[in-house]
Parts: structure tokens; sequence; C-alpha cells
């Protein structure tokens, strides 16, 4: 099997559940892993495909991490339906809460 990633997209968006953080916005992290089933031919992932999908999905209104860690994989899933597993992660660098946290993170796999 062969796992494709691209780990530490950085996007910068106004997601969040408080006012602030569709004011300020918040930057976040996103690791993306693909395997893919041993074929011929080899399989192979673009990753600039990864990284634009990625970016679509954050350029839609939403509040939620669990959200937009869903929408990735189902958009990643149709792109490379012969996956045999994705991995999405994301994390809101220095989340708005009291006392200091360097990330929260949602992770999906399937």
């Amino acid at each position: 099997m062969l796992t494709v990633s691209l780990h530490k997209i950085k996007i910068h968006a106004p997601h969040g559940l408080y006012p602030q953080e569709h004011i300020l916005g918040n930057i976040f992290e996103i690791d993306v892993d693909i395997w893919l089933p041993d074929a011929l031919p080899w399989p192979y992932a673009d990753y600039t495909l990864i990284q634009s999908t990625v970016a679509a999905v954050f350029n839609q209104p939403g509040q939620l991490l669990e959200t937009f860690v869903l929408n990735i994989y189902n958009v990643l899933k149709e792109q490379f339906p012969l996956s045999e597993k994705i991995r999405v992660a994301i994390r809101k660098l220095n989340p708005p809460m009291p006392g200091e946290a360097a990330w929260a993170q949602v992770c999906y796999e399937r």
C-alpha cells in the first residue's frame, strides 16, 4: 500500500463558534494522508489537488472543525475513490480560550 501525505497546510480563515473569530479569523493547520492500494499502474495522488481541495472547503462558511474535517474527507473520497483509507486532521492554532493551548484538533479517518 502507498501512503500519500500532505501535512501542515496553513490557512487563515474566519471560522469558529465565537463572534471575534469571524472578525479576526484563526490560523488552521491541516494534515491529509491517503492510503492507496498497490495496483498497476502504480497509484498516484496529486499534492496540488489535495491542497486545493482543503482550500476550497475552507472557503465555505462554517463554524465547527468537525464539519470541515468531514467535508474535506468527503471531497477527497470522491477524488480518490480507490483509496483504502483517508485521514484528515485539522488544528486550530492558539484557540481562543482561557489558559494556554497550542492547538485544538479534530481528526477523522476511514
